[in-house]
């Protein structure tokens, strides 16, 4: 898993400009064609299903996106890229920005952003100019062409940077707590690349398990312009309608409400909504069970308020869908986001972050997921109100 971790979330991708993941997934899928069947939609979305599923059963799917917010070159003339950039970032974080290309040979260029025009929709628009030596210069204006993906480069960096896991300091669990050491991934596209690399680490596992033969994935595209992938995909019922869907996202972590290195978060709802409360429950109840059975069994239970994600797109056109998350560190590359949305910070952009043993935690929450969602889900609230006013109904006195 931490091998497809590194190589998945290093790929250049962008809303509508997915192939270098793509070609990464049909190869992973291509040596396991024997046990996995593989349906596309003309948007580019992934159906993964085994192709022992037996008739009638229950469908689990978990779901990920194949995009991160990046920028695509729209032209190129007169010295200077044009570029488009598809996703949310904070304003502040395009001034004097550093950018770096990669053309059709996977070559990198430097480029800087030199104007930018925030206003603009569907998307804003920049204008950058190449960096380096004369020579560098001219071999990107040369090489790049329209469709080309640019995406940030961090400040003080050399080059391009590669995703690695080492060992950082992490925010304390509670105000004024000691700081923790723990193995993270820095990487440019935690969300959602991360997902998918532990989504496809948990259906490789279970391939062997004739008793996880209903576990399937959705891989979708085009999330970060507003989930335009997973509406196609939902609207024309790409998708069984019957299927139970564990949407797996990477969310803006908090440091003392959704902490990395605290395991993975059970999601109950988003700045939209809240999700299907019969999967949530059900989930929540084995998930502690299990917490307290077993301390390295490692969860959260959140709402994560932030922003919207798949989860209430797929429940806008009748799924019943829940979320599974990993907490975010410096999402969609934002550093020090609290202070520049606060006015007392420098914007600048560094490499998304996860806990390593968070990815462990989400993998392992997906596996019980899938095995209790096969069954009927069973919570029943009912049952322990009844418990409650058995036992202390006595307190209840009658009022003149």
């Amino acid at each position: 898993m931490q091998r497809w971790l590194l190589e998945l979330t290093d790929l250049p991708t962008a809303a509508g400009r997915e192939h270098r993941v793509m070609a990464w997934i049909d190869q992973w899928l291509a040596a396991r064609a024997d046990r996995l069947a593989v349906a596309r939609d003309d948007a580019g979305n992934y159906l993964i299903t085994r192709r022992d599923l037996p008739r009638g059963a229950q469908q689990v799917l978990m779901t990920a996106h194949l995009d991160h917010p990046a920028f695509v070159i729209t032209r190129i003339e007169r010295g200077c890229v044009h570029l488009e950039f598809r996703g949310g970032v904070l304003d502040a974080y395009f001034a004097g920005a550093r950018l770096e290309a990669i053309d059709a040979g996977d070559a990198h260029h430097a480029l800087r952003i030199e104007r930018a025009d925030l206003k603009a929709t569907p998307f804003k628009t920049v204008i950058a100019m190449p960096t380096g030596t004369a020579a560098a210069k001219a071999r990107a204006l040369q090489e790049l062409a329209v469709g080309d993906i640019a995406r940030w480069r961090w400040s003080g960096s050399r080059g391009a940077e590669r995703a690695h896991v080492a060992t950082h300091a992490l925010p304390a669990l509670v105000p004024g707590g000691r700081t923790r050491r723990a193995a993270v991934l820095r990487t440019h596209a935690c969300d959602d690349l991360a997902a998918a690399a532990i989504a496809l680490a948990v259906l490789d596992a279970t391939l062997a398990r004739k008793d996880m033969a209903h576990l399937g994935l959705v891989l979708t595209v085009a999330e970060e312009v507003g989930f335009i992938g997973a509406i196609h995909a939902a609207r024309n019922g790409f998708i069984p309608k019957r299927a139970l869907l564990l949407n797996l996202e990477n969310s803006r972590s908090y440091p003392h409400d959704s902490p990395i290195g605290a395991g993975a978060i059970l999601r109950i709802g988003d700045r939209a909504t809240v999700f299907d409360a019969g999967i949530v429950n059900a989930l929540s109840a084995e998930f502690g069970r299990l917490a307290k059975a077993d301390p390295d069994f490692r969860c959260q239970r959140k709402l994560m308020p932030g922003g919207w994600c798949e989860t209430t797109t797929f429940g806008c056109y009748g799924y019943r869908s829940v979320c599974l998350c990993l907490p975010l560190g410096n999402y969609h590359n934002m550093e020090r986001l609290e202070r520049v949305e606060a006015g007392s910070g420098p914007a600048r952009m560094g490499p998304e972050f996860v806990s390593i043993d968070d990815c462990s935690s989400l993998a392992a929450m997906l596996l019980v997921a899938a095995s209790i969602l096969a069954r009927p889900i069973a919570w029943d609230g009912k049952a322990t109100m009844e418990t409650l006013y058995a036992q202390k109904k006595r307190v209840l006195t009658a009022q003149d």
